[in-house]
């Protein structure tokens, strides 16, 4: 299978491994983002999809390009399928999550919460007798702390981030309608090709002025819950769960046969991995309504993306 499990180049400066992205700091400013195709769940890596990083950083320029008239982003070229040339920022510490419905199973996540009797939550006043995936009176944003450590993020309520002083008032009030209007953005989209936009994450960071800048990915399967329209509203009626792009197949399976928070993860199928794969690009084509045609130049991804990454080789 056509992967890419890393994406070192020597030949590029100040290089940077993050969970599935390699990052490359250049002199002028710029970061070269490569979207690898590793997988990652349970604090660990768990495989590699082929097609993941391609997906992930196409579908986000989708948005990216459909959304710059409501905020400006981080992305100023994409030089190969994998990879952004991106404006280098100080990433704000808050993770801006906005929600559309009661929904989720993390510990964060407005159901997990709801269902533990919580109805004072992320500084909202949550109502009686909301049932699992029902559409919320209007969409509320649920931010955490961003850990950068590796910790797990943490509930926060707009007073907590202003008190401690982890964002301004002002920087608060302005990622907040970023957030929503680029959230109702997404939805109206996305509702055309027949899909809900669920929830999201976002992130903002600075640039050297100040100003306030979308970076990482947007409306990505991996950033974003997607369900079905078609379907949603027969599944919601009888209590089941709405029909999405689900792609958590290998992170039950690897749960089911071991603690992957302890013990050696067992070799994955390679069924199971293509399986996944194709959720990818299935997801692929419903948000974005284009094809997927992946790029097979090159004796391998990395060959392909260290060619079209060359001219940047001498900027370090």
């Amino acid at each position: 299978m056509r992967v890419l499990s890393e994406a070192h180049i020597p030949e590029l400066p100040n290089h940077y491994r993050g969970k599935v992205r390699d990052n490359y700091d250049l002199p002028d400013g710029r970061r070269i983002i490569i979207a690898t195709d590793r997988l990652s769940a349970f604090d660990r890596i768990l495989t590699c999809i082929p097609d993941k990083g391609h997906v992930l950083t196409q579908t986000a320029r989708y948005w990216f390009e459909a959304t710059k008239d409501i905020c400006p982003n981080h992305a100023l070229g994409y030089p190969d399928p994998n990879v952004v040339i991106g404006t280098r920022l100080d990433i704000l510490p808050v993770e801006i999550v906005v929600r559309g419905y009661l929904a989720g199973s993390t510990g964060t996540s407005l159901l997990t919460l709801y269902k533990k009797g919580e109805r004072s939550i992320y500084g909202l006043q949550l109502p009686e007798g909301l049932r699992d995936n029902q559409v919320l009176p209007e969409p509320v944003i649920t931010p955490t702390s961003k850990a950068f450590d590796g910790g797990h993020d943490e509930p926060l309520t707009p007073r907590d981030i202003i008190a401690h002083k982890l964002l301004t008032e002002a920087q608060w009030d302005q990622v907040s309608h970023y957030a929503l209007s680029l959230f109702r953005r997404g939805q109206e989209m996305a509702a055309d090709k027949g899909l809900i936009l669920v929830d999201t994450k976002y992130e903002f960071g600075v640039d050297g002025d100040g100003t306030i800048i979308l970076a990482d990915e947007i409306h990505t399967p991996d950033s974003s819950r997607y369900w079905m329209a078609d379907s949603y509203q027969t599944s919601f009626e009888r209590g089941e769960r709405p029909t999405s792009f689900d792609k958590d197949f290998v992170r039950a399976w690897v749960s089911e046969r071991c603690d992957p928070y302890k013990d050696d993860i067992p070799a994955i199928p390679a069924s199971l991995v293509e399986a996944t794969a194709e959720v990818y690009r299935d997801a692929y084509e419903k948000i974005t309504g284009a094809a997927f045609t992946p790029d097979v130049t090159g004796e391998t991804v990395l060959d392909r993306v260290r060619a079209n990454l060359a001219p940047y080789f001498t900027q370090g």
